[in-house]
Protein backbone atom coordinates (compact mmCIF):
# COMPACT_ATOMS: atom_id res chain seq x y z
CA UNK A 1 0.00 0.00 0.00
CA UNK A 2 0.83 3.39 -0.32
CA UNK A 3 2.80 5.70 2.10
CA UNK A 4 1.28 8.52 0.73
CA UNK A 5 -0.96 11.18 2.71
CA UNK A 6 -4.30 10.20 3.43
CA UNK A 7 -7.11 11.69 1.80
CA UNK A 8 -8.36 14.90 4.03
CA UNK A 9 -10.74 13.79 6.60
CA UNK A 10 -11.42 10.76 5.02
CA UNK A 11 -11.07 7.00 6.09
CA UNK A 12 -12.21 4.13 3.34
CA UNK A 13 -12.58 0.76 3.71
CA UNK A 14 -13.57 -2.29 1.36
CA UNK A 15 -15.41 -5.35 2.89
CA UNK A 16 -15.88 -8.16 0.60
CA UNK A 17 -15.55 -11.61 0.58
CA UNK A 18 -17.35 -15.18 0.15
CA UNK A 19 -21.38 -15.18 0.33
CA UNK A 20 -22.24 -16.44 3.56
CA UNK A 21 -19.64 -15.31 5.32
CA UNK A 22 -20.66 -12.35 7.28
CA UNK A 23 -20.51 -8.89 5.23
CA UNK A 24 -24.04 -7.96 5.83
CA UNK A 25 -23.24 -7.92 9.45
CA UNK A 26 -19.92 -6.62 8.83
CA UNK A 27 -21.79 -3.71 7.00
CA UNK A 28 -24.49 -3.08 10.38
CA UNK A 29 -21.31 -3.12 12.45
CA UNK A 30 -19.63 -0.88 10.73
CA UNK A 31 -22.89 1.46 10.63
CA UNK A 32 -23.01 1.58 14.28
CA UNK A 33 -19.15 2.46 14.29
CA UNK A 34 -20.11 5.98 12.24
CA UNK A 35 -19.11 4.39 8.72
CA UNK A 36 -21.30 5.94 5.69
CA UNK A 37 -21.85 2.18 4.09
CA UNK A 38 -22.57 1.69 0.70
CA UNK A 39 -23.90 -1.94 -0.56
CA UNK A 40 -22.52 -3.50 -3.62
CA UNK A 41 -21.88 0.23 -5.73
CA UNK A 42 -20.03 -0.84 -9.17
CA UNK A 43 -16.58 -0.36 -8.21
CA UNK A 44 -15.90 2.15 -11.23
CA UNK A 45 -18.19 4.36 -8.84
CA UNK A 46 -15.98 3.81 -5.70
CA UNK A 47 -13.83 6.19 -6.56
CA UNK A 48 -16.57 8.84 -7.24
CA UNK A 49 -18.15 8.37 -3.72
CA UNK A 50 -14.82 8.85 -1.68
CA UNK A 51 -13.85 11.70 -3.51
CA UNK A 52 -17.75 13.17 -2.56
CA UNK A 53 -17.41 12.16 1.01
CA UNK A 54 -13.64 14.18 0.84
CA UNK A 55 -15.64 17.43 -0.57
CA UNK A 56 -18.24 17.09 2.60
CA UNK A 57 -16.20 19.29 4.58
CA UNK A 58 -16.86 16.48 7.91
CA UNK A 59 -20.02 15.35 6.97
CA UNK A 60 -18.45 12.28 5.85
CA UNK A 61 -15.51 11.13 7.55
CA UNK A 62 -15.17 7.05 7.18
CA UNK A 63 -17.05 5.50 3.49
CA UNK A 64 -17.15 1.48 3.57
CA UNK A 65 -18.06 0.09 0.12
CA UNK A 66 -19.31 -3.62 0.59
CA UNK A 67 -18.46 -5.55 -2.35
CA UNK A 68 -19.68 -8.77 -3.93
CA UNK A 69 -19.78 -10.70 -7.13
CA UNK A 70 -22.98 -9.43 -8.18
CA UNK A 71 -21.10 -7.06 -9.80
CA UNK A 72 -19.65 -7.96 -13.22
CA UNK A 73 -15.77 -8.27 -13.81
CA UNK A 74 -15.09 -8.04 -9.85
CA UNK A 75 -12.51 -8.65 -9.22
CA UNK A 76 -10.55 -7.16 -11.70
CA UNK A 77 -12.42 -3.51 -11.67
CA UNK A 78 -11.90 -3.89 -7.82
CA UNK A 79 -8.44 -4.41 -7.91
CA UNK A 80 -7.53 -1.60 -10.04
CA UNK A 81 -9.93 0.97 -7.89
CA UNK A 82 -8.11 0.06 -4.94
CA UNK A 83 -4.81 0.79 -6.34
CA UNK A 84 -6.28 3.85 -7.75
CA UNK A 85 -7.14 5.27 -4.34
CA UNK A 86 -3.61 4.18 -2.25
CA UNK A 87 -2.30 6.34 -5.08
CA UNK A 88 -4.35 9.32 -4.30
CA UNK A 89 -3.34 8.89 -0.78
CA UNK A 90 -6.60 7.41 0.87
CA UNK A 91 -4.85 3.96 1.27
CA UNK A 92 -8.45 2.06 1.83
CA UNK A 93 -8.42 -0.91 4.04
CA UNK A 94 -9.74 -4.47 2.67
CA UNK A 95 -11.57 -6.45 4.91
CA UNK A 96 -11.99 -10.26 3.63
CA UNK A 97 -14.79 -12.43 5.03
CA UNK A 98 -14.66 -16.04 5.15
CA UNK A 99 -15.76 -19.62 6.48
CA UNK A 100 -15.32 -23.22 5.55
CA UNK A 101 -17.34 -24.59 2.68
CA UNK A 102 -19.28 -26.94 4.88
CA UNK A 103 -20.32 -23.92 7.60
CA UNK A 104 -20.81 -22.37 3.91
CA UNK A 105 -23.16 -24.73 2.83
CA UNK A 106 -24.93 -25.09 6.37
CA UNK A 107 -25.94 -21.41 6.15
CA UNK A 108 -27.38 -21.38 2.63
CA UNK A 109 -29.23 -24.38 3.76
CA UNK A 110 -30.53 -22.92 7.37
CA UNK A 111 -31.84 -19.65 4.72
CA UNK A 112 -32.75 -22.06 1.62
CA UNK A 113 -30.89 -19.37 -1.10
CA UNK A 114 -29.21 -20.16 -4.21
CA UNK A 115 -25.60 -19.03 -4.25
CA UNK A 116 -24.94 -16.38 -6.60
CA UNK A 117 -22.41 -18.23 -8.64
CA UNK A 118 -24.03 -21.60 -8.61
CA UNK A 119 -26.17 -21.30 -11.65
CA UNK A 120 -27.84 -24.84 -12.53
CA UNK A 121 -24.78 -26.53 -10.45
CA UNK A 122 -24.91 -28.01 -6.92
CA UNK A 123 -23.78 -25.16 -3.78
CA UNK A 124 -20.98 -26.54 -3.59
CA UNK A 125 -19.66 -25.97 -7.30
CA UNK A 126 -20.84 -22.23 -6.72
CA UNK A 127 -18.98 -21.84 -3.34
CA UNK A 128 -15.63 -23.32 -4.56
CA UNK A 129 -16.07 -20.59 -7.94
CA UNK A 130 -16.30 -18.01 -6.10
CA UNK A 131 -13.56 -18.99 -3.61
CA UNK A 132 -11.31 -18.87 -6.75
CA UNK A 133 -12.45 -15.81 -8.30
CA UNK A 134 -11.63 -14.17 -4.91
CA UNK A 135 -8.19 -15.80 -4.33
CA UNK A 136 -6.40 -12.71 -5.86
CA UNK A 137 -8.52 -9.88 -3.40
CA UNK A 138 -8.16 -12.16 -0.04
CA UNK A 139 -4.05 -11.82 -0.72
CA UNK A 140 -4.33 -8.50 -1.15
CA UNK A 141 -6.28 -7.94 2.21
CA UNK A 142 -5.46 -5.98 4.99
CA UNK A 143 -7.73 -7.95 7.39
CA UNK A 144 -9.11 -11.62 6.91
CA UNK A 145 -11.02 -12.95 8.68
CA UNK A 146 -12.53 -16.44 9.32
CA UNK A 147 -15.92 -16.29 10.54
CA UNK A 148 -16.66 -20.64 10.82
CA UNK A 149 -16.85 -20.79 14.15
CA UNK A 150 -17.38 -17.11 15.30
CA UNK A 151 -20.76 -16.22 16.84
CA UNK A 152 -22.53 -12.50 15.59
CA UNK A 153 -21.29 -10.85 18.92
CA UNK A 154 -17.63 -12.09 18.27
CA UNK A 155 -17.37 -11.25 14.72
CA UNK A 156 -18.71 -7.67 15.94
CA UNK A 157 -16.15 -7.40 18.59
CA UNK A 158 -13.38 -8.20 15.55
CA UNK A 159 -14.45 -5.80 13.47
CA UNK A 160 -15.08 -2.62 16.46
CA UNK A 161 -11.34 -3.76 16.99
CA UNK A 162 -10.19 -3.07 13.95
CA UNK A 163 -12.42 -0.29 12.41
CA UNK A 164 -13.90 1.21 15.62
CA UNK A 165 -12.70 3.97 18.06
CA UNK A 166 -12.58 4.24 21.89
CA UNK A 167 -15.49 6.88 21.00
CA UNK A 168 -17.33 4.45 18.61
CA UNK A 169 -17.15 1.43 21.37
CA UNK A 170 -18.97 3.91 24.18
CA UNK A 171 -22.29 2.69 25.73
CA UNK A 172 -24.58 6.45 25.17
CA UNK A 173 -26.47 6.34 28.34
CA UNK A 174 -29.78 8.44 28.71
CA UNK A 175 -31.13 8.69 31.71
CA UNK A 176 -35.25 9.49 31.56
CA UNK A 177 -37.03 11.16 34.61
CA UNK A 178 -41.21 10.85 33.98
CA UNK A 179 -44.20 10.98 35.40
CA UNK A 180 -46.29 7.55 36.48
CA UNK A 181 -49.67 9.30 35.87
CA UNK A 182 -48.06 10.46 32.16
CA UNK A 183 -47.14 6.77 31.43
CA UNK A 184 -44.45 4.73 30.89
CA UNK A 185 -41.51 5.76 28.61
CA UNK A 186 -41.69 3.50 25.39
CA UNK A 187 -38.11 3.44 24.49
CA UNK A 188 -37.19 2.41 28.18
CA UNK A 189 -34.82 -0.47 28.46
CA UNK A 190 -34.77 -0.15 32.16
CA UNK A 191 -37.32 1.08 34.59
CA UNK A 192 -37.15 2.17 38.54
CA UNK A 193 -39.55 3.50 40.71
CA UNK A 194 -38.33 5.89 42.90
CA UNK A 195 -42.25 6.50 44.84
CA UNK A 196 -40.25 4.85 47.58
CA UNK A 197 -39.00 7.98 48.80
CA UNK A 198 -40.92 10.90 50.92
CA UNK A 199 -42.55 13.27 48.00
CA UNK A 200 -41.76 16.93 48.78
CA UNK A 201 -45.01 17.95 46.95
CA UNK A 202 -46.47 17.84 50.23
CA UNK A 203 -43.89 20.09 51.77
CA UNK A 204 -45.41 23.84 50.84
CA UNK A 205 -42.04 25.41 50.40
CA UNK A 206 -40.83 22.21 47.76
CA UNK A 207 -44.09 22.12 46.24
CA UNK A 208 -43.22 24.45 43.15
CA UNK A 209 -39.71 23.97 43.15
CA UNK A 210 -38.01 21.02 40.85
CA UNK A 211 -35.65 18.32 41.61
CA UNK A 212 -33.18 20.61 39.68
CA UNK A 213 -33.35 22.79 42.57
CA UNK A 214 -30.82 22.40 45.45
CA UNK A 215 -33.59 22.55 48.44
CA UNK A 216 -35.43 19.80 46.81
CA UNK A 217 -32.40 17.88 45.51
CA UNK A 218 -30.89 17.91 49.05
CA UNK A 219 -33.97 16.74 50.64
CA UNK A 220 -34.74 13.86 48.43
CA UNK A 221 -31.09 12.68 48.38
CA UNK A 222 -31.21 13.27 52.48
CA UNK A 223 -33.91 10.43 52.69
CA UNK A 224 -33.15 7.21 54.07
CA UNK A 225 -32.55 4.68 51.32
CA UNK A 226 -31.85 7.16 49.52
CA UNK A 227 -27.70 6.89 49.12
CA UNK A 228 -27.86 3.26 49.22
CA UNK A 229 -30.22 2.62 46.39
CA UNK A 230 -28.13 5.42 44.31
CA UNK A 231 -25.02 2.56 45.59
CA UNK A 232 -26.37 -0.36 44.69
CA UNK A 233 -28.20 0.94 41.42
CA UNK A 234 -24.80 2.17 40.39
CA UNK A 235 -23.30 -1.01 40.62
CA UNK A 236 -25.82 -2.60 38.87
CA UNK A 237 -25.60 -0.64 35.53
CA UNK A 238 -21.77 -0.83 35.91
CA UNK A 239 -22.24 -4.79 35.46
CA UNK A 240 -25.33 -4.29 32.58
CA UNK A 241 -23.48 -1.52 30.95
CA UNK A 242 -20.11 -3.66 30.53
CA UNK A 243 -22.31 -7.05 29.42
CA UNK A 244 -23.88 -4.63 27.08
CA UNK A 245 -20.53 -3.67 25.59
CA UNK A 246 -19.98 -7.20 24.84
CA UNK A 247 -22.99 -7.95 23.13
CA UNK A 248 -22.23 -4.62 20.94
CA UNK A 249 -25.07 -2.48 22.88
CA UNK A 250 -24.38 0.80 22.00
CA UNK A 251 -27.73 2.85 23.51
CA UNK A 252 -29.21 2.41 27.00
CA UNK A 253 -32.73 4.35 28.13
CA UNK A 254 -32.84 4.25 32.21
CA UNK A 255 -36.25 5.52 32.83
CA UNK A 256 -36.46 7.09 36.47
CA UNK A 257 -40.25 7.32 37.49
CA UNK A 258 -42.27 9.17 40.41
CA UNK A 259 -46.10 10.00 40.61
CA UNK A 260 -45.14 13.69 38.39
CA UNK A 261 -41.93 13.78 37.10
CA UNK A 262 -41.08 16.83 39.25
CA UNK A 263 -39.51 15.94 42.07
CA UNK A 264 -37.90 12.92 43.28
CA UNK A 265 -37.51 11.20 39.62
CA UNK A 266 -35.48 14.36 38.34
CA UNK A 267 -32.92 14.67 41.44
CA UNK A 268 -32.51 11.06 41.45
CA UNK A 269 -31.57 11.23 37.80
CA UNK A 270 -29.64 13.95 37.97
CA UNK A 271 -27.15 12.32 40.29
CA UNK A 272 -27.51 8.75 38.71
CA UNK A 273 -26.30 10.62 35.61
CA UNK A 274 -23.41 11.80 37.20
CA UNK A 275 -22.53 9.33 38.76
CA UNK A 276 -22.61 7.16 35.80
CA UNK A 277 -20.45 9.82 33.89
CA UNK A 278 -17.16 9.00 36.03
CA UNK A 279 -17.75 5.86 34.33
CA UNK A 280 -15.54 4.66 31.73
CA UNK A 281 -17.01 3.15 28.22
CA UNK A 282 -20.15 5.69 29.22
CA UNK A 283 -21.23 8.83 27.33
CA UNK A 284 -24.31 10.09 29.94
CA UNK A 285 -27.21 12.32 28.88
CA UNK A 286 -29.99 13.79 30.98
CA UNK A 287 -34.10 13.71 29.65
CA UNK A 288 -36.41 15.02 31.75
CA UNK A 289 -39.60 13.90 29.91
CA UNK A 290 -42.42 15.40 32.10
CA UNK A 291 -40.82 18.12 33.73
CA UNK A 292 -42.73 21.81 33.47
CA UNK A 293 -45.51 19.99 32.08
CA UNK A 294 -48.03 20.72 35.22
Amino acid sequence: MSTETPGPGIEVAVVTGLSGAGRSTAAKCLEDLGWFVVDNLPPELISTMVELGAQARGVITKVAVVMDVRSRAFTEDLSAIIKDLDAKGYRPRVLFLEATTDVLVRRFEHVRRGHPMQGEGRLIDGIGAERELLRPLREEADLVLDTSTLSVHQLRAKIEDAFGSDAAATTRVTVLSFGYKYGLPMDADLVMDVRFLPNPFWIPELKDQTGRDSDVRNYVLSQEGADEFLDRYHELLRLIGAGYRREGKRYLTLAIGCTGGKHRSVAISEELARRLADEDGMAVKVVHRDLGRE
